[in-house]
């Protein structure tokens, strides 16, 4: 039977590190899922005593203090690092303060357009071009 450091793959393609006793998973170890993440635990012959589950993107799982993707703040772990706004009051930017764009023109990224004068002006009102 398998002792010791080693790997194991499964069949359902999620991958064990870790110590290994008895053919069991036993002492520090984790376990790799496909593209979703692991579970790294202190193991007791197969079964988990201890242990953090971590996404794809470096999110760990807490079950007592949980506050991603929940009813108030619905931002993911990514926007929530990078400084993305929670909703609230409606948002078209995550500019704050938002640019002011005028009733009937769109925003082109580094200015807006105004469909009557067919021009795309910065948000100072300088001309850019025509559209």
């Amino acid at each position: 039977r398998m002792e010791g450091f080693g790997c194991y793959a499964l069949p359902t393609g999620a991958e064990y590190r870790g110590a290994l006793w008895d053919g069991m998973f036993h002492g520090k170890g984790e376990l790799m899922l496909p593209s979703s993440g692991g579970f790294r635990a202190l193991w007791d012959r197969g079964v988990p005593t201890q242990g953090k589950y971590a996404f794809a993107d470096g999110l760990e799982f807490e079950e007592e203090k949980w506050h991603y993707c929940d009813g108030y703040d619905r931002r993911f772990y990514t926007e929530i690092c990078s400084g993305f706004k929670p909703p609230g009051i409606p948002r078209l930017t995550n500019l704050d303060p938002p640019k002011i764009i005028p009733e009937g023109c769109y925003d082109c990224g580094d200015g807006f357009y105004n469909p009557k004068t067919r021009v795309v002006v910065d948000y100072k009102l300088k001309f850019l071009r025509n559209a």
